[in-house]
C-alpha cells in the first residue's frame, strides 16, 4: 500500500518521503523493518525514531523532524491503531448455526448470525443482527442482546441480562454471575442472598478475558456506553461504571461502587463498597480506595491520597532510616 494512500486514509500528512513509498505492514518502533510503518508519540523517545529501520514513522504535528519518511498526525497513537486495521483483518465468520449448537425454539436471533460449535442459546433469548457466538458460548434464558454482538469462546451471559449494540466479550467473560452476597443467621451460618437483579451492558463496551460483571441482589449492575474493561476485572454487584471509563487489569470494585465517566483505574486498583469515583478521576496502579474520590482527582497509594502528596511520601519513606538516625543523634 502506498504511503500516500495510508496518509489519506488516516487523515495524516506526508513529510520527508515519497508518496509512492510502498508499505507492506506495521510494527513497533524497535522491531520494524524495511517496508513497515511504525509510530512514536513521546518526544523523549526521539532517539529510537532516528535509529529505527522502519520505512515510515507516524508522529505528532509538533514532533521533531526525522530523516525517515514521516506521517504527521494529530493523534499518532490512534492513527497507528487504524493503520493496523489496514494490514490485518480478523477472521470472518459465515452466517449459520453449527450442528452441535443448541438453540431453544423460543429464542429469536437476527439475520446473519454465526453460532459456533457447542454454543447454547436458552429459551426466550433475543439477539440482534450480525451476532457471532463462538464455541461453547452460553446465553442463559431471557437475556436480551443487541446488534453486532461478538462473544469469544466460553463467554457466558446469565439470565435476564441486557446487552446493547456493538459489544465484545473476550474469552471466559461472565456477565451476570451471582454477586457475593451472604447474611449471617442466628446460628452463625451464612445465608445466601438471592441475586435477582440483572447486569446491564450498554452499547460499544468491550470486556476482556476472564472478567466478571456480577448481577445485583436488587436493582442492577450497570456498565455504561463505551466503557472498556480489561482482563480479570471484578465489577461487584450493584456497581455502576460510567461512559468511556477504563478499568485496567485486575481492578476490583466491591458492591455498589459508583464510577463516573472517563475515569481510569489502573492495574490492580481496589475500591471499597459504596464508594463514589467522580468523573475524570485517575487512580494509579495498585491504589486502594476506601472512600469517595472527587471528580478530576489523581490518587495513588493505600489509602489513596493525592498523587503528588503520595510521591512526596514515597520519597520520604525511602529516607526513613537516615531520618531516624538523625532524630536519635539530635535527642542525645
Amino acid at each position: 500500500m502506498k504511503l500516500a494512500d495510508i496518509a489519506s486514509t488516516l487523515n495524516a500528512r506526508v513529510e520527508n518521503g515519497s508518496p509512492d513509498l510502498e508499505i507492506t505492514g506495521v510494527a513497533g518502533i524497535e522491531d520494524a523493518g524495511v517496508g513497515q510503518i511504525t509510530f512514536l508519540a513521546n518526544p523523549k523517545y526521539a532517539a529510537a525514531a532516528r535509529t529505527t529501520k522502519a520505512s515510515a514513522v507516524i508522529v505528532a504535528e509538533d514532533f521533531p523532524a526525522l530523516p525517515t519518511a514521516t506521517l504527521r498526525s494529530k493523534n499518532p497513537y490512534l492513527s497507528f491503531a487504524r493503520a493496523i486495521e489496514l494490514f490485518y483483518q480478523p477472521p470472518k465468520y459465515r452466517p449459520g448455526i453449527h450442528s452441535t449448537a443448541v438453540v431453544h425454539s423460543s429464542a429469536k436471533i437476527g439475520e446473519a448470525a454465526h453460532i459456533g460449535p457447542y454454543a447454547v442459546v436458552a429459551e426466550d433469548v433475543r439477539i440482534g443482527e450480525d451476532a457471532v457466538l463462538l464455541a461453547h458460548v452460553v446465553i442463559y434464558r431471557g437475556a436480551h442482546i443487541g446488534n453486532n454482538f461478538f462473544a469469544h469462546a466460553h463467554a457466558v451471559v446469565r439470565e435476564h441480562c441486557r446487552i446493547g449494540d456493538n459489544v465484545i466479550l473476550q474469552n471466559g467473560v461472565i456477565v451476570g454471575g451471582d454477586g457475593f452476597g451472604f447474611a449471617k443467621d442466628d446460628s452463625g451460618r451464612w445465608h445466601k442472598i438471592v441475586q435477582s437483579g440483572p447486569a446491564v451492558i450498554e452499547d460499544d463496551v468491550e470486556i476482556q478475558a476472564n472478567a466478571c460483571i456480577d448481577r445485583a441482589s436488587v436493582g442492577q449492575t450497570h456498565v455504561a456506553r463505551g466503557a472498556k474493561i480489561d482482563n480479570l476485572v471484578q465489577v461487584g454487584h450493584g456497581s455502576r461504571v460510567g461512559e468511556d471509563t477504563l478499568l485496567c487489569a485486575q481492578v476490583g470494585l466491591a458492591g455498589s461502587t459508583e464510577v463516573g465517566k472517563n475515569v481510569i483505574l489502573a492495574g490492580q486498583v481496589g475500591v471499597a463498597g459504596h464508594c463514589k469515583i467522580g468523573d475524570g478521576a485517575i487512580a494509579t496502579a495498585q491504589s486502594g480506595i476506601p472512600k469517595d474520590v472527587a471528580a478530576g482527582a489523581v490518587v495513588s497509594g493505600y489509602p489513596a491520597i493525592d498523587n503528588k502528596l503520595w510521591l512526596r511520601c514515597a520519597a520520604a519513606f525511602n529516607r526513613l532510616p537516615e531520618i531516624v538516625k538523625a532524630l536519635k543523634r539530635g535527642g542525645r
